[in-house]
């Protein structure tokens, strides 16, 4: 299982990068989670249109799904040029129905997922936790019988997170807000919080996401470093875990 970012911004993207936007490699499957704002540019770097298997959607604000319209437009082009007929599933819950009702397309078709019941694509197990977010959002655990990785998606730090990452191999964690700031209103978690999760559920290895466009990252790595003994990597484009 190789799991790899594209995107790691919050809100907008920054010059040559992207808002949240990850990939899920495994026997032969690539999944996509999360299409953020400028994450399909970013992706064509690495994967081709081709290689996609399914898409797994956190929520829908704008920075986590900017660019399934993009992404529906290039199946749109292809179907044209009698490049492909595929259909690609594009995985979501169904709490706002107009916006599931946007993900069927020619290309694409909108499948539901829900909260308590596991959804299978290929040989990757997913499982969902809705988070604390004023848009509904669902945190992801993903395993492969082997390993698992947990992505938070965007949340204010709530105690059933804890179990739900329980003994995880990779926490990949919105990190918003730096230590002593309110996250709560805004849905989202702080660094000292974030450290705070990772070693209360005993994970292996901690990624820090969904980035602010203010002060220094370092800071929000050495703040959660304060409360996570375990390894902490800064997402940038790019960077993989492999199992």
């Amino acid at each position: 299982m190789k799991f790899t970012v594209i995107g790691y911004w919050g809100a907008y993207p920054e010059k040559e990068s992207a808002t949240s936007c990850y990939v899920l490699e495994n026997n032969g499957s690539t999944i996509v989670m999360d299409l953020g704002s400028g994450a399909l540019s970013r992706l064509f770097q690495y994967y081709r249109l081709e290689d996609i298997d399914a898409v797994v959607l956190s929520h829908f604000h704008h920075d986590h799904v900017a660019d399934l319209g993009s992404l529906q437009y290039a199946l749109l082009v292809q179907q044209h040029l009698n490049e492909t007929n595929t259909k690609i599933p594009i995985y979501a819950s169904k709490d706002n129905p107009k916006d599931f009702h946007r993900l069927t397309h020619n290309g694409t078709v909108g499948k539901a997922y829900q909260e308590g019941h596991d959804l299978t694509i290929g040989s990757v197990h997913f499982s969902f936790l809705k988070t604390k977010h004023p848009k509904p959002c669902y945190a992801m655990r993903i395993t492969d019988g082997e390993k698992t990785i947990v992505y938070t998606a965007d949340t204010s730090f709530f105690p059933e997170l804890i179990d739900f990452t329980k003994d995880a191999d990779l926490l990949v964690a919105e990190t918003s807000f730096y230590k002593g700031m309110d996250g709560k209103k805004a849905g989202h978690m702080t660094s000292e919080e974030v450290g705070k999760l990772a070693e209360k559920a005993n994970v292996k290895e901690l990624w820090l996401t969904h980035l602010p466009h203010f002060g220094d990252h370092e800071q929000l790595y050495n703040e959660t470093k304060e409360q996570f003994e375990g390894t902490i990597q800064l997402a940038k484009e790019g960077l993989s875990f492999s199992t």
